[in-house]
């Protein structure tokens, strides 16, 4: 998934369908609401990567990296990857696994196809208590985990652009801002406020007439972005009250197709989450900023099960840079290549279970 600036083509209206959820309430009794149905475990076979057609004979170089595909919870089998020559590249800017491709000959040229295939089960993760009681304080995570707030906390640029910036003036002040509101040292409900003021004063919002990566220095001027952009904005918000955080590159799959997304995870510790980490889902809109409940319930501690990860951030400007990657080729002037073609295509798709979404008095998200 290498292929980040021309991937973009998420569709608002499938953005919005896949990470926004239900918003209407079956049921709302005595403090408990019930929502509709949602696949909460599915499974399917995915194959993604790259084409590149070219034709000719004479001196040409191909290079491709493609990321492996993970879960958070479920299973990952038959994995198979659709050109033997590349070579696995292991622990990228830390946690990542890639197939690597670096082909460079003088002969005749062919089409060529990188990429990998593989059978999925996925499951949805959540946090079930939406009062993050468990949750570390933020003196807490800066006196225990010093490593975290140096290794995440700190803004992510590639040679000539700062994309993820917690100390741009804008971001600073309105983060502190609405740490001061809420009168809590708790690094959940201090996340947790940063992503209401997100969905309430964002729009999810396709780039006209281009297709680069803002910086979350422009998004919160312009109030507008794509899943790029609202989530660097969130993370720079999470980071400037030394928030460690990350984001997470993948896939949002639907029963037809897979579409490139971006998507965050904040450390809070405790036992929740993965070891501490838990994900927050930073596009799509519910078109009710003032109900902001139902965002909530279904987009922060949680990650559906149609999320498909591929590349984790280690707050680097390393991951930037391999984020904002493509397919590189160049060649001698007998050669011609056509434009590269990125796919994802997702066959055998099969919702294994569903279930309502359950808020209980409490404030403690199940499924059943």
């Amino acid at each position: 998934m290498k292929n980040r600036s021309i991937l973009k083509i998420l569709s608002l209206f499938l953005v919005v369908l896949l990470v926004s959820g239900c918003t209407e309430f079956l049921n709302q009794t005595s403090g408990k609401i019930e929502y509709e149905k949602q696949p909460t475990k599915i499974s399917y076979t995915i194959s993604y990567g790259c084409k590149i057609n070219c034709s000719g004979n004479g001196y040409f170089k191909i290079v491709y990296d493609c990321d492996t595909p993970e879960v958070i919870k479920g299973l990952i089998t038959d994995t198979n990857v659709l050109n033997d020559e590349y070579v696995d590249k292991l622990n990228v800017a830390t946690f990542n696994d890639l197939k690597s491709w670096n082909i460079s000959k003088t002969n005749q040229c062919e089409n060529y196809q990188f990429g990998i295939s593989a059978n999925i089960i996925s499951e949805i993760f959540f946090v079930n208590d939406l009062n993050g009681e468990n949750a570390l304080t933020l003196d807490e995570i800066n006196e225990n985990h010093p490593e975290l707030v140096s290794k995440y906390c700190k803004p992510q640029s590639n040679k000539t652009t700062v994309f993820i910036d917690p100390y741009n003036e804008d971001i600073k002040e309105k983060a502190l801002e609405i740490y001061n509101s809420i009168k809590s040292n708790n690094s959940f409900i201090a996340a947790k406020n940063l992503f209401i003021w997100l969905k309430q004063n964002t729009n999810y919002e396709n780039h006209t007439g281009n297709n680069k990566v803002q910086p979350a220095s422009v998004t919160i001027n312009k109030k507008t972005g794509d899943c790029d952009d609202l989530t660097y904005l969130y993370l720079s918000l999470c980071k400037s009250l030394n928030i460690p955080s990350r984001f997470i590159r993948g896939y949002l799959i639907s029963n037809e197709n897979a579409v490139a997304h971006v998507w965050a995870e904040i450390f809070v510790g405790g036992d929740l989450g993965d070891n501490g980490w838990i994900p927050v889902e930073c596009a799509g809109d519910n078109g009710n900023k003032e109900e902001i409940n139902p965002e909530i319930h279904q987009n922060f501690g949680t990650e559906s099960a149609d999320h498909l990860r591929l590349f984790k951030d280690d707050g680097s400007n390393e991951s930037i840079n391999i984020s904002l990657s493509g397919i590189y080729y160049v060649s001698d002037q007998n050669i011609n290549f056509g434009s590269p073609v990125f796919f994802a295509d997702v066959t055998s798709y099969e919702i294994l279970k569903e279930q309502n979404l359950v808020i209980d008095e409490n404030n403690y998200r199940t499924y059943s």
